[in-house]
């Protein structure tokens, strides 16, 4: 019996050179009641995806593998044996806390078309697996509890559902197909995300397929800032994402943030963006996957944020419900790093350089933070936009030795520096 419940969202330690100057905003607010969900998104710089359902009781990849390494009929079953019953919300949360992340995307609908919330319209959901509880609920429910911005990740295209024309990756077109049908049937599950659990990031995907129009995706935009004007919603409820690279190609397209995908977004401080990435080599899980070195994780968010993006990073679950401990351990030591280094990434804008050979820039009030990611004894910048008062390494606090020389910035860092991954110098400047 469906119900409706009506809910009110890394590598060894681095190097940071930090600059201060005058007229810079402070990005960083004392109280995230008072922010705007797009003030919070772009201030948290990290967040937590998470792919997961049924198909983690294959390990095969979420969507995709239906009809490829799972026959479809044995794919489409696999809900009748789902029973994650180690699932923990708290847990989940406190991980994505301990990593330093600020917000959570879960996958709700993926190509596949299950459903993993207690939906009104349909029975191919959660409630008819052999768990039986709103998955969804509790996260939204936790996340509010835990200071979390909540986000749900939900797919246009429907493989499964009999009204969206297509079959399974343009294999033919279904004879129940009626996409209008199928609109409406998106409608009132959007309005059920956003409505009844909160949603405040709707991750839209599935848009590249035919059936999808320009005019369908304004529409949706429109329709789901009619439910929650203060929304985020990603540049794929429309057609003009340019490929994995994830800009829009013009603003004649819907979204309000951009969506790289497994790659670092370009350096962009005009528009809001985030580079989505796997913490191993697919997104819903898989045995002895290879994950990521802390090295590689933390190069992965410095240069995010020193391009001025967001990096949502995914793991993806046990079929029990469990993260398990190999990505557990790796998101915390993210968040050892994220509390020793935290101040150069939380907050912060990219630049004012441009990424360069050596590394990239982040900035927050009268602070510029050099993040020194190949090491050199010596960094020259040219036409540095700050007079430089001060200069210290945040790896071990020592001073940093600079000088001003025309239109050249020279930094020299210690020579008895300790080793890292990531070398942040903080500079102090004023007004040229």
């Amino acid at each position: 019996m469906k119900r409706i419940i009506i809910l009110v969202m890394l590598l060894v330690a681095g190097s940071i050179l930090v600059i201060n100057f005058p007229g810079c905003r402070d990005t960083q607010k004392s109280d995230d009641k008072d922010l705007s969900v797009r003030e919070r998104f772009r201030d948290a710089r990290f967040g937590m995806f998470v792919h997961w359902g049924p198909v983690s009781l294959k390990g095969t990849e979420i969507g995709w593998s239906r009809g490829r390494e799972v026959p479809i009929k044995e794919y489409d079953s696999l809900y009748k044996k789902f029973n994650p019953n180690k699932f923990d919300a708290e847990r989940w949360v406190s991980l994505l806390k301990d990593a330093g992340m600020k917000y959570l995307v879960i996958v709700t609908k993926h190509h596949d078309g299950f459903v993993m919330w207690d939906s009104e319209t349909t029975d191919y959901d959660i409630m008819s697996a052999p768990y039986n509880k709103d998955i969804l609920e509790a996260l939204s429910r936790e996340c509010r509890e835990q200071g979390v911005l909540f986000g749900t990740y939900y797919s246009i295209a429907d493989w499964w559902h009999p009204n969206y024309p297509l079959v399974q990756n343009k294999e033919g077109r279904k004879e129940t197909a009626d996409m209008d049908a199928y609109n409406e049937y998106m409608k009132l599950q959007i309005k059920e995300l956003v409505r009844d659990y909160q949603t405040k990031i709707l991750w839209f995907d599935g848009e590249w397929e035919e059936p999808w129009t320009h005019e369908m995706g304004q529409d949706m935009y429109s329709y789901v800032k009619s439910l929650d004007d203060d929304i985020l919603i990603n540049n794929r409820v429309d057609k003009g994402r340019a490929g994995m690279e994830g800009f829009t190609k013009s603003d004649e397209y819907a979204g309000d943030f951009a969506t790289p995908e497994q790659q670092v977004g370009r350096f962009d401080t005009t528009t809001l963006w985030e580079s989505c990435i796997t913490i191993g080599t697919q997104w819903a899980w898989k045995p002895d996957d290879d994950i990521k070195s802390l090295e590689e994780c933390i190069r992965l968010l410095v240069q995010t944020a020193g391009g001025d993006g967001n990096l949502l990073f995914n793991v993806g679950p046990k079929p029990d419900g469990t993260i398990e401990d190999r990505q557990a351990d790796r998101l915390r030591e993210i968040g050892d790093w994220l509390d020793q280094y935290g101040k150069s990434i939380y907050g912060t804008r990219g630049g004012p350089l441009e990424p360069k050979d050596w590394g990239v820039t982040t900035h927050k009030g009268d602070k510029v933070y050099l993040h020194i990611l190949e090491p050199k004894d010596k960094i020259q910048i040219k036409d540095f936009p700050y007079e430089v008062t001060a200069a210290r390494l945040l790896n071990d606090g020592s001073k940093v030795t600079y000088e001003e020389n025309g239109k050249m910035l020279n930094i020299v860092l210690p020579q008895n520096r300790p080793e890292a991954v990531d070398y942040i110098v903080e500079l102090s400047c004023g007004k040229k």
